[in-house]
């Protein structure tokens, strides 16, 4: 699946969160749930959740108890994100299992993580959109944002061009396709000492 489609499902998924606006909102996922589709809608919901949860648990006036309730669903949210990162990984290299490398170059980034920065990147352009479209600012943070957001836009089309190069690479046997775990050690209690210590004790 191109960048394409999957920019054009972020902005989809982006879009539906909008319209009510809120963390709490239920969603609807039409997409087949064995489709690659269904995952990047997910991967998508989990990133624009986690971007307004993130705004909320930086407001000056927000209670210490609510701040840590909402520190306690990024983290939770943090690791939903990489879960799915990996669906998308083992998508990917069930594709191209197959394919006989031709050589032993590696990318720095699977295709999993490289479709996370493109939701991400969706999700700040969809933001400085909405800057440059306030009118209670004056025309210096205006031109900022405008700025910022043509910069947002070639690097999404630059982001786009280069995982299209990497699903031709390796399918043409170019590349070969790697995939490391992340590993994440602060959700589990076997790994985090501030959680098997207490468990011990």
């Amino acid at each position: 699946m191109k960048a394409e489609v999957c920019n054009q499902i972020f902005r989809e998924v982006i879009n539906q969160y909008h319209l009510n606006d809120d963390v709490d909102s239920l969603y609807k996922n039409s997409f087949d749930t064995s489709s690659l589709e269904f995952l990047l809608f997910e991967k998508c919901w989990i990133d624009t959740v986690q971007w307004h949860l993130e705004d909320i648990i930086r407001k000056p006036d927000l209670p210490p108890k609510n701040g840590l309730d909402i520190k306690h669903r990024i983290d939770i949210s943090n690791q939903n994100r990489t879960d799915i990162v990996e669906k998308i990984d083992d998508f990917y290299f069930g594709v191209f299992e197959n394919v006989i490398s031709k050589s032993n170059n590696l990318n720095t980034e699977s295709p999993g993580w490289v479709v996370d920065r493109m939701s991400i990147l969706c999700l700040k352009i969809y933001h400085m959109n909405e800057q440059v479209q306030r009118t209670d600012v004056n025309s210096e943070h205006l031109e900022n944002c405008k700025n910022k957001l043509h910069t947002l836009n070639e690097q999404q089309k630059d982001l786009s061009l280069s995982f299209n190069e990497l699903l031709e690479n390796y399918k043409s046997g170019e590349k070969k396709m790697k995939v490391y775990r992340q590993m994440k050690m602060y959700n589990d209690s076997s790994l985090n000492p501030e959680l098997y210590q207490k468990k011990d004790s």
